[in-house]
């Protein structure tokens, strides 16, 4: 069967067009309705119909590409798409309501970005196996390469993402079987933090576990360019789905990811051993907690025996834990205080 060219030789425009119409159906649904419980399942599931669908059905059908890397991609991108579309389906039914759309929920505009955001998220992020499934990229007939599948970076792409895979999925399970890591220092429980499991290596284990998948991806749909002979065009499209992992990386790093939890966590463990309601037993929360912080590292899952006696400069820079991520209680503190009165007072 003849491949179908669907306005770009490599996919991007009919996937853009896909995303865009799901997305904005999805926001439609949401905003009528006031219903956050689709917005993460719209989010998630999103991956899984461009990965299941489009990344490896429809982009498969219209490039008739069916060789081994391809559909090992597209299976991975829908692995690791299913997963997290029902995690974070179980998480918003089990809460009841997600409440990081409490502010914008009621503001089009504001809620609108969001969904925009989603639809930057999904095309951005599944640019590799976009761009493997095209002809121009994967079909000898069309230009493209398709060099036998087993290749090193074959290899080290599966590995790669199944480490990133465990990881991510480990984590998750761990933060739900465990009665709320965060209460425990509440309590003043530091043997619930767990320091053998993956959140005492790392403050954030499913985002670097995310991280990888994505290079693991990137790095096996590379081989048509690595290992095979592609002309210039093929070649600079394949090298620019670097953006996927890159975007996520910086996402994850400096938006949508720890940014938005680092200091509100921070400020609560303060207010809870400072703030106009702390109460007997808490005391120590936020002490217990600054130590947590100087014990595990922010990303990369680092025993603490030997992320602890690190000097500050390397955790604040190799290491990730920017500057931009602490809450410093000689600045933020009186205000975080004066808020928590007003909130009470109101």
């Amino acid at each position: 069967m003849a491949p179908v060219h669907a306005l770009d030789p490599y996919y991007l425009g009919i996937t853009v067009l896909v995303t865009v119409g799901y997305q904005l159906l999805g926001f439609a649904i949401a905003w009528t309705f006031q219903f956050d419980k689709i917005t993460d399942f719209t989010g998630g599931s999103n991956f899984f119909l461009l990965g299941s669908i489009l990344s490896s059905i429809l982009t498969l059908c219209l490039g008739n590409t069916f060789y081994a890397r391809n559909i090992v991609a597209s299976v991975l991108l829908m692995v690791w798409a299913c997963r997290i579309a029902g995690f974070l389906l179980f998480r918003v039914l089990k809460m009841g309501s997600d409440t990081r759309f409490d502010e914008i929920r009621s503001h089009f505009w504001k809620f609108a970005g969001f969904w925009f955001g989603q639809i930057v998220w999904v095309w951005t992020v599944s640019l590799p196996v976009t761009i493997l499934n095209s002809p121009a990229v994967s079909d000898p007939v069309y230009g493209g390469s398709n060099p036998a599948f087993g290749t090193s970076r074959d290899i080290a792409g599966i590995v790669v993402w199944a480490v990133g895979f465990l990881i991510e999925s480990i984590a998750d399970a761990q933060k739900v079987n465990l009665p709320h890591l965060d209460s425990q220092v509440f309590r003043g429980n530091t043997k619930g933090l767990s320091y053998e499991r993956l959140w005492g290596w790392s403050r954030h284990p499913p985002y670097f576990g995310e991280m990888l998948c994505w290079w693991g991806i990137r790095m096996l749909c590379l081989s048509p360019t690595t290992n095979g002979s592609l002309p210039s065009g093929a070649r600079a499209a394949q090298k620019g789905s670097v953006v996927s992992p890159v975007f996520t990386f910086l996402l994850l790093m400096f938006a949508s990811g720890i940014p938005t939890a680092e200091k509100p966590v921070a400020q609560r463990f303060f207010l809870l051993s400072n703030g106009p309601s702390a109460q007997e037993g808490q005391e120590g929360a936020w002490s217990r907690y600054k130590e947590y912080l100087r014990s595990t590292s922010i990303l990369l899952p680092i025993p603490p025996v030997l992320y602890r006696p690190l000097p500050g400069w390397l955790k604040r820079s190799l290491l990730l834990d920017f500057p931009l991520y602490q809450f410093r209680e000689d600045k933020e503190g009186e205000a975080a205080i004066a808020e928590a009165m007003d909130l009470g007072e109101a």
